[in-house]
């Protein structure tokens, strides 16, 4: 097993991992709480993003990657902003989710997970967001009443026709490319 191998194993420690991944150093957090009194979703988390970092910190694994708070981060930056010691933040909660995915981790919310996951295998291939593809989450999180309002409100402001389709377009410019960054980052070597 060589050094990058052993940076990413559930043997490791989710600190070591985090800094292989993302290289931010967040041992270097010394609890402000800046990011907590800046995040606009801190209301709605189960663990604030100081709190993340303080369980890392210790070794508690599964609380960070079953936490409800690395899928609800929205990535506005605002913390990383605020941060004394500089620590992109935002880029950790992404790390985060990533390794989460990867260790098949339990989402403190299945909803926000299955969000996620289908945004970006929706984008993936269609290389945009396609709103219609919405109606199929909708389904799978347990409803469709929530789409079709939005849904209805979209068409009748005339920015979702007929014309949309029920099939997304495959190919566009540059999908290869698009795909391929994917590729990168499921095997870890994206930065």
């Amino acid at each position: 097993m060589d050094a990058s191998e052993q940076a990413t194993g559930k043997n490791v420690s989710l600190l070591s991992q985090v800094f292989h991944d993302s290289g931010e150093k967040i041992q270097n957090c010394f609890q402000c709480q800046k990011c907590a009194a800046g995040c606009p979703l801190n209301f709605a988390m189960d663990i604030l993003p100081n709190q993340v970092f303080r369980h890392i910190q210790y070794g508690h694994r599964d609380k960070v990657l079953n936490s409800k708070a690395i899928w609800l981060c929205a990535s506005c930056h605002t913390c990383s902003t605020r941060c004394p010691n500089s620590i992109d933040i935002a880029k950790v909660m992404d790390t985060l989710r990533a390794i989460a995915h990867r260790e098949h981790a339990a989402s403190g919310d299945k909803s926000i997970s299955m969000f996620h996951k289908f945004f970006l295998v929706l984008t993936k291939y269609t290389g945009r967001t396609w709103e219609p593809g919405f109606a199929l989450y909708e389904l799978q999180s347990g409803g469709l009443g929530g789409f079709m309002a939005w849904g209805m409100k979209a068409f009748l402001k005339g920015r979702l026709g007929l014309k949309f389709g029920l099939i997304p377009m495959p190919g566009f410019k540059g999908d290869k490319k698009f795909r391929d960054l994917f590729t990168e980052v499921n095997k870890g070597g994206a930065r």
